[in-house]
């Protein structure tokens, strides 16, 4: 028998625990975290910040699904891992030894670094008890300062302005999230915003945290402006926690560097998840991924290698569903600037026709905005954002993961002002009959 370690509740922890139990009916396997709430939805937060779920439903394993695992669960604090020792130390003391460890620790947020960054009041939303501080403080909170550029500070101005807090968000750019949207795909989103009664600041950053009686009471940009306010909330972006695999001599970049099956350079010692960072063999890269789906599929992968059963963990192409300002988005593959391919978009309203399409999916209704952007290679789509009517985001998926040559319709999709969700489902329904 074999004693696996894993540390980490998160999943990557639990879906390495259970590729583990798949193998190996007999071993220990004990999985230990600081978080006092365990295994949750981290991405649920945001829904619950909004209050359209509630904290139950964040809980998605059931206890008979833990009590299958037949897995040994510590709440405490990793202090030291000892490689040459096969054994781990805790906070208290206490030592536990291994024959096969998982680092899946995951991410912390970027912490705020300005003066008045510790008034009561400054919140980011990081965790369970983040998200419950929050909700705490807006029960007494009129207005508030939202710092960021990304999804994160985007889910924090959506649930203060759900909890009736008036939001001030700052944008350092010219526009919302410039790295992946286009104009036309930025300006829906703030459109959106302005519509949910956010003001919007752009091209500015934060200088200070303002406070009174240890409670923040405003900010002051960098410009010298000055706003009131009782809450400052923050989502500037996360740091893997390394900290344990350095100090053990762990080989570390910008997060814990692996090979293809999730090994580190020291023997028995895997990683997976946010915090690791992964050898891609088809771009011949070392990747961070910081998504739900990518870290499920690195903990399946590692737990099966850590029982002997070698398995690559094979990089799929991005795959993210989110809500952009009530907004259903897909984002696909690559969509940002600067690429070598080239853009295509197209916008349309309420009036826009989408056909029903086999192997579709609809995640939204009563749309007021469609739009679908394409990255579009010599041969293949490379990239897509669709936003509204979430019809065509399965088949882009397929079509983009499985690079199906759209030469037969190239020349559509590019002629000017060509109806692409037509074109589209008209080629993917061929494509589906081909394979059916």
């Amino acid at each position: 028998m074999s004693q696996y370690v894993i540390i980490g509740t998160g999943v990557a922890g639990l879906a390495a625990a259970e590729s583990i139990r798949s193998v190996d009916k007999q071993s220990t396997i004990t999985l230990i975290g600081d978080d006092p709430h365990g295994y949750y939805s981290r991405p649920g937060l945001a829904y619950f910040l909004t209050g359209e779920t509630d904290q139950s439903m964040l809980f998605p394993f059931h206890p008979k699904e833990f009590e299958a695992l037949q897995a040994r669960f510590v709440r405490g604090t990793v202090s030291r891992v000892h490689p040459e020792q096969h054994r781990i130390e805790m906070s208290d003391g206490k030592t536990m030894p291994y024959d096969r460890l998982l680092l899946a620790m995951g991410s912390v947020a970027v912490r705020l670094n300005v003066p008045g960054a510790q008034l009561e009041g400054v919140v980011k939303l990081d965790h369970m008890d983040d998200a419950r501080q929050i909700v705490s403080l807006t029960r007494r909170a009129r207005s508030a300062v939202v710092v960021g550029g990304g999804i994160t500070a985007l889910e924090l101005a959506e649930g203060l302005a759900a909890r009736k807090v008036k939001v001030n968000f700052l944008i350092r750019s010219d526009r919302y999230w410039g790295n992946v949207l286009d104009q036309l795909e930025s300006t829906i989103v703030e459109h959106k915003l302005k519509e949910h009664g956010m003001n919007l600041h752009y091209k500015s950053d934060l200088a200070e945290v303002l406070g009174k009686g240890g409670r923040v009471c405003g900010v002051r940009l960098v410009s010298g402006q000055e706003i009131k306010c009782e809450m400052v909330a923050y989502g500037i972006g996360v740091r893997p926690r390394m900290n344990l695999a350095m100090e053990a001599g762990v080989a570390c970049d910008r997060g814990i560097l692996v090979n293809e099956y999730l090994q580190t350079n020291v023997l028995d010692i895997f990683a997976a998840g946010d915090v690791a960072q992964v050898f891609d063999p088809a771009s011949g890269r070392s990747l961070l991924d910081s998504l739900w789906a990518p870290a499920r599929d690195q903990g399946r992968a590692a737990g099966l290698n850590m029982t002997g059963k070698p398995t690559v963990y094979i990089k799929q192409v991005p795959f993210n569903v989110t809500r952009l300002a009530g907004l259903t988005t897909t984002i696909i593959g690559v969509v940002g600037p600067g690429k070598d391919v080239e853009s295509y978009a197209i916008a349309r309203g309420d009036s826009e026709t989408w056909q029903v399409i086999p192997d579709a999916i609809i995640a939204q209704a009563d749309f007021d905005v469609n739009h679908l952007r394409l990255m579009v290679g010599k041969k293949t789509i490379v990239g897509a954002i669709v936003m509204g009517d979430q019809k065509l985001s399965s088949p882009l998926q397929v079509l983009i993961r499985e690079e199906v040559d759209i030469s037969p319709i190239r020349d559509q999709l590019i002629t000017p002002n060509a109806p692409l969700s037509d074109i589209l489902a008209k080629f993917w329904s061929q494509v589906y009959a081909s394979r059916n």
